[in-house]
């Protein structure tokens, strides 16, 4: 029987006849319930990677491989943190000026609750810290990260956000980007050519290295990112850096998540080689079989319902998603939850699906 890893890359290299890859992300809930106190006894000794091995499934190993990728701020960008119950006040300081934002911790996740950027002048300081960082690939943490993750997956990595999705989840929020896309173009224009300059040195860090699956990690969903906004500004870049992944050797994806139906009819135009994370019903607003007649022969990394690992759904349920996500699209699938199992979810049903597509037959 082939390794996961290579069966991982036989799916992306297109190689008919390879048994189908188990890749979900378990990673938010082992950590999770680790720092709780709360992992089930089977697993209390267990390292994150022996959980994989017990289930039966393989590593997309982001957590291992993306430290390879340092990055470097420039001595005069400093940060002041101020903790104030579960908030953090944190205060960038720049030559170019300063900005606050303001950060929320909880057991499950972090929110922010103040954005750095609140009006146009406050770009010139991002600008800075783009203009004045530095990118560096770390060979020694690469043949670590290959000797820990072993046969469990091929080595992938993910490049920070597109332009738009950068400024909205990093740096302005929704509302402040659109204000700011409306009120003050040519700033706004200024900002994503200085973002496609400074992230040059880093594609080419990433076209040079042996990683060979990378995925634009943009956590892209139509409502921040409709059609039109996607055509001016997302989809230029995609197709040029993932043209330039290509002439490398390299596999291209985005991660989609969220609602899609009206942004996954521009899919291919994109210049992808698949896309992860699109979230079906019943908690997306796709179907399966509309995103496979949307997708054509794009490669699917993902497709089953995070929800379906709650208690509150039917064994059933999950099962039947599954079997329908291989049939509508093997070979093209690296099979995976949309976008992980949460907290409160039944790990054991990861082991379920290990088994299904252990005895599928396509």
């Amino acid at each position: 029987m082939p390794t996961f890893r290579e069966r991982h890359l036989a799916t992306f290299e297109r190689k008919p006849g390879w048994p189908i890859v188990w890749q979900p992300r378990l990673e938010h809930w082992y950590h999770t319930h680790r720092r709780l106190g709360t992992l089930p006894a089977r697993y209390r000794e267990m390292s994150l990677l022996e959980l994989y091995d017990d289930l039966g499934c393989s590593v997309r190993g982001y957590h291992l491989f993306n430290p390879c990728l340092q990055r470097h701020e420039h001595p005069e960008f400093q940060v002041e943190r101020r903790e104030e119950g579960n908030l953090t006040h944190l205060t960038w300081i720049t030559p170019a000026g300063r900005l606050t934002t303001v950060e929320q911790h909880t057991d499950l996740s972090h929110l922010t609750r103040e954005y750095p950027v609140k009006r146009v002048e406050d770009l010139a300081v991002i600008e800075w810290i783009l203009t004045h960082r530095t990118w560096r690939w770390d060979a020694d943490r690469y043949l670590q990260a290959l000797a820990e993750i072993g046969d469990r997956g091929a080595p992938t990595l993910y490049v920070p956000r597109v332009n738009l999705m950068r400024c909205i989840i990093e740096w302005t929020g929704l509302e402040g980007a659109i204000y700011l896309l409306a009120d003050h173009p040519r700033e706004m224009e200024r900002l994503f050519a200085t973002i496609e300059e400074s992230d040059s040195p880093l594609y080419d860090l990433v076209a040079a290295s042996e990683v060979r699956i990378i995925n634009f990690g943009d956590n892209v969903h139509s409502d921040l990112l409709p059609p039109p906004l996607l055509r001016r500004w997302a989809m230029p870049h995609y197709q040029r850096r993932s043209a330039q992944l290509h002439a490398k050797g390299k596999f291209t994806f985005p991660h989609w998540d969220g609602h899609v139906r009206p942004i996954l009819p521009l899919a291919r135009e994109c210049g992808f080689d698949g896309i992860e994370a699109i979230t079906p019903e019943p908690q997306g607003d796709v179907t399966l079989e509309y995103a496979r007649e949307q997708m054509g022969d794009l490669i699917l990394i993902d497709g089953i319902p995070a929800v379906y690992f709650l208690p509150d759904y039917p064994v059933e349920a999950l099962l039947e998603c599954t079997r329908r996500c291989l049939e509508l699209f093997a070979p093209n699938l690296v099979l995976g939850i949309s976008d992980e199992i949460s907290p409160a979810g039944d790990i054991e049903r990861v082991r379920l699906v290990s088994e299904l597509v252990a005895g599928w037959r396509g």
